[in-house]
């Protein structure tokens, strides 16, 4: 049998081509994450940045912080870049999450001061990956927005004034590491805290005992969290598994008894997988977003379809609060 031999000098050079060939097709390094285009960062003492409301006319209610989800898709510089994060200073980025904020805003900020910052989301090729080490890793640059937007809010209103804290999807992780990182005496001013269509993971709660789960209707200092499917089989787990709690938004009950909400549609907890069981509802209304949300879950419509829970929900805990801690 014949063997073909390579001197050093070939062999070295042969090791270079093989090393670049690997890595341009499997590793993708001739672009590091850290060479990735990352659009500018908000400031987030420019009002352009936040959608605010002012309702609390009395001075008595609370304020809301809400964090908005997911909106934009990947979109190309001039130069031809491909970017995997909303623009700030696009106004039709700001526009499109504005869609759900004011949405939000018109429930869980009636009586109350509504805050919502326009953050640098990732965009929804990010989640369609279903890998948690890609989304954690272009989170950072989400995270980083939100959590000097809560600082801002923070040093620009009363210390001993309540809020509530909120998010929906990418906005419901933003808000567990929230709570992550909380300080006690601002944690002692949060009336409670709304997951919504997002997990809190049982590693999550052992982070910080800023993480309790609710238990009923009135408790405070808790979070609220649900994800709603048809069957657990259409469990998403990139946003829903695995949960280590969940709480019905309709009867505010944790156990499996059922609710009836607008006569028709019933829900109920799943004791097992942590999730709100949904009969009756179609969610045809919301369309499939790339073959992974909207699937037999009903991911897009968890700020809306308990919106009247929610809304009531949120003034009952601000009540119990003032009574408590006042």
């Amino acid at each position: 049998m014949n063997r073909i031999c390579f001197n050093k000098r070939e062999n070295i050079r042969l090791g270079y081509v093989v090393a670049f060939l690997f890595c341009m097709l499997f590793s993708g390094c001739n672009k590091t994450e850290s060479e990735e285009y990352i659009p500018q960062a908000p400031d987030y003492s420019d009002p352009t940045f936040w959608h605010t409301e002012k309702n609390d006319k009395t001075g008595k209610n609370a304020d809301v912080f809400y964090i908005v989800s997911t909106w934009e898709t990947d979109w190309k510089t001039d130069s031809g870049e491909t970017v995997h994060y909303a623009d700030v200073y696009n106004k039709k980025h700001r526009d499109d999450m504005t869609k759900e904020i004011s949405g939000v805003a018109a429930y869980m900020g009636k009586d109350n001061n509504f805050y919502s910052p326009f953050y640098r989301h990732i965009t929804i090729e990010g989640w369609a990956t279903r890998d948690e080490n890609i989304i954690n890793s272009r989170f950072k640059i989400a995270f980083e927005d939100v959590r000097n937007a809560f600082e801002t809010f923070l040093k620009n209103r009363p210390k001993n004034r309540p809020f509530v804290l909120a998010g929906f999807s990418q906005g419901g992780k933003a808000v567990v590491e929230l709570l992550k990182i909380m300080p006690k005496d601002v944690y002692q001013q949060m009336v409670a805290a709304y997951v919504l269509g997002y997990k809190v993971t049982p590693d999550d709660t052992l982070t910080s005992t800023n993480i309790k789960a609710a238990q009923g209707p009135d408790d405070i200092g808790v979070t609220i969290c649900y994800n709603s499917v048809s069957d657990v089989k259409y469990i998403q787990p990139v946003v829903a598994a695995p949960c280590a709690f969940c709480i019905n938004p309709v009867n505010w009950r944790t156990d499996d008894v059922p609710a009836t909400l607008h006569d028709t549609i019933t829900v109920s907890v799943a004791q097992k997988e942590k999730v709100l069981v949904v009969k009756g509802y179609s969610g045809s209304e919301y369309a499939p977003i790339m073959g992974f949300l909207n699937v037999g879950d009903f991911h897009s419509a968890e700020p809306w379809l308990y919106k009247e829970c929610l809304e009531k929900n949120i003034k009952n805990r601000i009540e119990v609060f003032k009574k408590t801690r006042f």
